[in-house]
């Protein structure tokens, strides 16, 4: 048994997972640090929010940009030139002796950030067999994962340092990941529909074989891709979508055949975020001492299990994700994280929270939350919103949505500590009612994609689910009425 190329090219592609998951597990903590408040003295929870959300800023900007870019210039030099970019920030940011050059740190590893966190989930979905897209997909949203319970642990293991050292040392690691990653990129084959969209058949061929697949897995390959080009597009017009401009590219996200997945999309790339899983992420060590667990220390590590248990639920959700399905996923999924967050909101509204009981109760809350994004939200949201768009549109319209993720994820990241500071109740209730919301639209809303191939999938969005049920219900009962009432005989007695 061994790993086929495209396996070890999707794992290593994850890697862009790891910085991303690092930075939101170790910011937050390093805000908290005595060393690093001795550094920036003072650190008031406006300050705290912009330090924590300042990456997100340019990486929602940036984040636009990538899907063109890697259109025009590949998937694996667009996002090893974001590694790069995410490199210089996170060596400014670890020499940083004031607050401005921190922020000029930050904001140049967001622009990195946004450039490689999409690009890299469109490559994966490209080199993937349909039977295990889900799985290869979810690897990075596992190293996500990893790099949140890393970013714990090590700020656990960094805190006792008598110096400042204590938290530039997170940074540095995170630049020498990054580095890398940047590194290794660049020997990655280029994905074999990208190669084909851009007119480079031979070249594409030459790709598939390279990523380990049979002459018979190719041969099929190949020909579902020239399907959906000589479905999606005549060659003239072909050839027109790839020399169009970004406003060309825009218009065609929002054309009558694909706006209403477009806006899908979007809609649920930024409900992942108001939901509040970032929020928790990024203040795990206020939450938890809001709590009640009193020391920093104790802080850090309830962090850093919850770390962990982030990263065994992942495990087990990219096993079976291609078994669950994406639909139901993406519903008692997100019924769960609605009721935890208004549960939680309810113990402190009520004060029950004051007793020690309660405080047990919103800490294993937290807890049962982190497990149910885990195994729903994190994996199949990104996976959904760029395996249900067509070749032409699937890079800018999940560049969009990672835009979309990335402005909200900046809002939760900037208010939370502001918001907890005026209501210990208020955020909870927020992110409940967001994930209710998102259900509804789910149920409503959202086709299953599962199984289904990436050039097959315009059939499912001809009809919403809600659309289809009715559909199926009101035939049931057409054909109810028609049925024949059988008589029985009446007894001559």
């Amino acid at each position: 048994m061994y790993l086929r190329t495209y396996s070890l090219c999707s794992i290593f592609a994850s890697l862009s997972g790891f910085h991303f998951g690092f930075d939101t597990g170790s910011i937050g903590p390093v805000t908290v640090m005595p060393q690093f408040k001795a550094q920036f003295d003072p650190i008031s929870p406006i300050l705290q929010g912009l330090i924590v959300s300042s990456i997100l800023m340019t990486a929602s900007l940036s984040s636009v940009l990538a899907g063109p870019l890697s259109d025009r210039f590949s998937r694996t030099r667009t996002f090893g030139t974001g590694a790069g970019i995410f490199c210089v920030g996170s060596v400014i940011s670890s020499c940083a002796y004031n607050l401005a050059m921190l922020f000029v740190g930050r904001l140049i590893t967001g622009v990195g950030e946004g450039l490689f966190l999409s690009t890299v989930t469109v490559y994966i979905l490209e080199i993937a067999p349909t039977s295990i897209r889900g799985q290869l997909s979810c690897t990075t949203q596992l190293f996500v994962t990893l790099g949140v319970a890393s970013g714990y642990f090590f700020s656990y293991g960094t805190v006792n340092i008598d110096s400042s050292l204590s938290w530039r040392l997170l940074f540095i690691t995170q630049a020498t990941v990054s580095l890398v990653f940047c590194i290794g990129s660049f020997f990655l084959p280029h994905s074999p529909r990208w190669l084909r969209h851009v007119g480079r058949i031979e070249e594409s061929k030459r790709a598939w074989e390279r990523l380990g697949y049979t002459a018979t897995e190719a041969e099929k390959e190949q020909e579902v891709v020239q399907r959906e080009h000589n479905e999606g597009a005549a060659p003239a017009r072909a050839d027109a979508e790839r020399r169009s401009g970004w406003l060309d590219t825009a218009r065609m996200l929002f054309k009558k055949d694909i706006r209403r997945r477009t806006v899908l999309g979007i809609f649920l790339m930024g409900m992942q975020q108001a939901c509040g899983i970032d929020g928790v992420l990024y203040y795990a060590p206020v939450l938890f001492s809001q709590a009640g667990l009193s020391s920093t220390t104790s802080a850090f590590l309830a962090s850093g299990v919850s770390g962990l248990l982030n990263v065994a639920c992942t495990i087990v959700t990219q096993i079976f994700t291609d078994d669950w399905g994406r639909r139901p996923s993406m519903i008692w999924g997100g019924s769960v994280i609605s009721g935890t967050m208004l549960l939680i909101g309810i113990l402190y509204a009520s004060d029950a929270s004051a007793t020690a009981a309660g405080r047990w109760t919103v800490i294993a809350l937290i807890y049962i939350f982190i497990v149910a994004f885990a195994m729903s939200w994190a994996v199949v949201n990104r996976i959904y919103c760029s395996e249900i768009q067509p070749m032409r549109t699937r890079a800018a319209a999940t560049s969009l949505g990672q835009c979309a993720n990335w402005a909200v994820n900046w809002i939760i990241a900037f208010t939370t500590p502001l918001f907890l500071h005026a209501s210990s109740s208020g955020p909870y209730f927020l992110f409940g009612t967001c994930a209710l919301i998102t259900v509804v639209v789910c149920f409503l809303f959202q086709p299953e994609s599962k199984g289904v191939s990436l050039e097959g999938l315009d059939s499912i969005f001809e009809i919403s689910p809600w659309r289809r049920w009715m559909r199926r219900r009101a035939s049931r009962m057409h054909n109810t009425r028609e049925e024949p009432i059988a008589l029985r005989p009446i007894s001559s007695t």
